[in-house]
C-alpha cells in the first residue's frame, strides 16, 4: 500500500516537471539543471570548428577503406603467385653442377693420329676419334654399302678427320671398344654389335648408328661438346 501511494506521487511529480519545461523558454537546455550538468565543447578561438571535416565529406560506403583492404590484399595474392611459380620453376630447373657439365671442351691437338680420347660430357662418355687418310677412305668406301640406318660418313663427319659420338652403344646402353671390331671401329662386347669407322652400325643386334652428340670447333686445336 505504501510503495503504491509513492510510486503515484514521483509520477506525479514528475508531470509537474515535465509541464513546468513545456512552458519554459528555450525547453531544456535553458533549465538550471542543464546548466549545471552540461559542459561546452566550444573552443575560445573556434579552432576546432575551421579544422573539423564537416559530415558532408565523411563518406558512408567507406569505399577508401575497401579499396585499400582490396588492393593489398590483391598485391599479397600477386607476390604469392609470383613466389610461387618462381620456386616451381627453380625446382625443376637444371643444377648449378649439371649447368656446369652442359659443356665439354676437349683440346684436339693432345690427341694423336689414329687414336680415340673419352671424353665425359654430361655423365656420358664421348667418343673422339683422330682419323687417318686410311681410316677416311675406309669409312667413305662404304657409303653405298647396305646398311641398317643409312648415312653417310659426310652426314655423320664434317671434318673428316675427327668422328665425334657418343660412346654408347644403342642396344642396351653398354660403353664400346674402339679400335676393334670387324670394321676396324668400334665393338660392343656385351651383345656383339660391330661398328664401323664413322660409328655405322654393321653387325649385331643394335638397331640404331651411335648418336652424335651437338658440336663445334671453337678453332683448329679446341672442340666444344654440347650447347653453351
Amino acid at each position: 500500500m505504501l510503495s503504491r501511494i509513492c510510486r503515484r506521487t514521483i509520477q506525479k511529480e514528475i508531470r509537474c516537471f515535465s509541464k513546468g519545461l513545456e512552458h519554459m523558454p528555450g525547453g531544456v537546455v535553458n533549465s538550471e539543471k542543464f546548466r549545471e550538468i552540461y559542459t561546452p565543447t566550444d573552443s575560445i578561438d573556434g579552432y576546432y570548428e575551421k579544422v573539423r571535416k564537416p559530415r558532408e565529406r565523411i563518406d558512408p560506403t567507406k569505399r577508401a577503406v575497401n579499396y585499400l583492404v582490396l588492393g593489398t590484399m590483391r598485391m599479397f595474392y600477386v607476390t604469392f603467385g609470383r613466389m610461387a611459380i618462381l620456386r616451381f620453376i627453380q625446382y625443376w630447373s637444371a643444377a648449378a653442377d649439371v649447368l656446369a657439365m652442359a659443356t665439354t671442351e676437349v683440346e684436339l691437338d693432345k690427341i694423336p693420329l689414329g687414336t680415340t680420347y673419352v671424353a665425359k660430357f654430361r655423365g656420358s662418355p664421348v667418343f673422339v676419334s683422330h682419323r687417318g687418310p686410311a681410316d677416311i677412305e675406309a669409312a667413305r668406301a662404304d657409303d653405298n654399302a647396305e646398311l641398317r640406318d643409312p648415312e653417310t660418313d659426310a652426314e655423320r663427319c664434317p671434318n673428316p678427320e675427327w668422328m665425334i659420338a657418343l660412346a654408347v652403344c644403342t642396344h642396351f646402353g653398354c660403353v664400346p671398344i674402339a679400335g676393334a671390331g670387324g670394321w676396324g671401329g668400334y665393338f660392343c662386347p656385351c651383345h656383339g654389335s660391330h661398328y664401323d669407322k664413322a660409328g655405322r652400325i654393321r653387325k649385331g643386334p643394335a638397331p640404331e648408328n651411335l648418336h652424335i652428340p651437338e658440336y663445334k670447333f671453337l678453332d683448329a686445336n679446341t672442340l666444344l661438346i654440347g650447347n653453351e
